[in-house]
């Protein structure tokens, strides 16, 4: 399964434990215990343990994405870690994986790899990158993106190459160097995602978009609303027919189900603000969504990775201090047929009359995944005074060497810069 580099390296297999021998000071262990999965989670730590704008992940949220009964895409697909030490010292891990119902609609079958961490060593990044390719041929794969989620795309997505301020909740944040180390080993950048930002109130919306919003709030078919919290099936189910109608078709995003709706919508709730999820309608339909969630890296923050009784009662703490002071776009979206009708940015305003009153506790707004590849996207967000926060970039390998390397379809220039 190892091929030349298994040949190369030999394999020693340890009672259930599988230890890959590069050799004599470097070896990799798959993470199938107890010991290697705490080492998985606190090589981190230790790397930026005097980074200040990193901010430690919550354990469970790292782990649940390795449990198959917790994570759909182990239905099917596998999934595979690694850490990898250096004179018994742990300097490198990394994940592989594949969703056979995602990889087999690419132009070539195309896998994973992600949770990536190493020290600046080029020789051990190879190692990582290496066992993620050896692996992800071994079951049918022809190339691997990276580093991604093993799931949906909203977490753990893309290499942070600019923009090395604090992380928002679930969204990864790494050293400088490590896009010179992907660069190396011959990946090559598949696409960009962008975190946006923007202060609170409606200074710096374009006044094409203002004019248009104007006009859908005189129209009385049209209606902006936050949601309710105590009626959550009917919010779920408007969100589900807005996000089919104005996401499913991209590169990679599917259609979601009643039951995947509802589940996102109350994983919300510990930490929902009705005030922070906003629906547009015509004539009572619904045309589009704004939903947003306190930023709870925030709190996060001040847990140490552990949601355990003292986390709890510290997030419970923090909450009630309301220590999140920054509002985090979760998704935006506004069915095709009524895309640049003023809908989008009669959201904007209609949330803008509630923040700007006394008392809203939220300064800014950050949007989080918006893609080069979607240019309707982002010259809307242009116009609605986002700026560019932070950039990620999602790479692609190709095992083929000889194999034409193509992007999805890309027609943006280029963004604001980023405050």
């Amino acid at each position: 399964m190892f091929s030349i580099f298994a040949i190369l390296s030999g394999i020693l297999l340890s009672g259930h434990q599988a230890r890959y021998i590069m050799d004599n000071t470097y070896s990799l262990e798959e993470v199938n215990d107890r010991n290697c999965r705490k080492e998985f989670l606190m090589l981190p730590v230790r790397l930026y343990r005097n980074e200040k704008n990193w901010i430690r992940p919550l354990d469970k949220d790292v782990e649940k994405v390795f449990d198959p009964s917790v994570n759909k895409s182990f239905r099917n697909g596998e999934c595979i870690r690694w850490i990898l030490k250096k004179e018994e010292k742990t300097i490198g891990r990394v994940a592989a994986f594949y969703d056979w119902k995602i990889a087999r609609n690419d132009d070539q079958p195309t896998g994973g790899m992600g949770f990536f961490e190493c020290i600046n060593d080029e020789k051990a990044a190879f190692m990582l990158f290496q066992a993620c390719r050896e692996w992800l041929e071994g079951k049918g794969m022809e190339a691997m993106d990276g580093p991604v989620n093993f799931g949906d795309r909203d977490r753990w997505w893309g290499l942070l190459v600019d923009g090395f301020s604090e992380p928002n909740y679930c969204v990864p944040w790494n050293f400088g160097y490590y896009k010179k180390l992907f660069e190396a080993y011959g990946f090559k950048n598949y696409f960009n995602q962008y975190t946006l930002q923007r202060d609170i109130g409606i200074e710096g919306i374009h006044p094409v978009i203002l004019e248009k919003a104007e006009r859908v709030f005189s129209n009385p078919d049209y209606s902006f609303r936050h949601i309710d919290k105590r009626n959550l099936e009917k919010a779920a189910e408007e969100f589900r027919l807005v996000y089919n109608k104005a996401w499913a078709g991209f590169s990679g995003i599917k259609k979601i189900t009643r039951i995947h709706a509802m589940s996102l919508l109350k994983s919300f709730r510990p930490i929902m603000d009705e005030k922070l999820i906003w629906f547009a309608y015509h004539m009572d339909e619904p045309i589009g969504f704004y939903i947003m969630i306190p930023e709870i890296n925030q709190i996060v923050r001040h847990l140490n990775g552990k949601m355990d009784l003292v986390g709890k009662m510290k997030f419970l703490y923090h909450k009630w201090k309301k220590t999140c002071k920054k509002a985090y776009g979760v998704i935006f979206g506004v069915v095709p047929d009524y895309r640049g009708k003023g809908v989008e940015g009669g959201m904007i305003m209609a949330f803008a009359d509630i923040a700007t009153r006394p008392g809203f506790i939220y300064n800014d707004i950050e949007l989080n995944w918006i893609g080069d590849f979607n240019p309707a996207m982002l010259k809307l967000t242009d116009q609605l005074g986002f700026v560019t926060k932070k950039t990620h970039i999602t790479w692609r390998y190709l095992f083929d060497r000889n194999r034409e390397f193509k992007r999805p379809d890309v027609r943006v220039s280029g963004r604001p810069e980023r405050k």
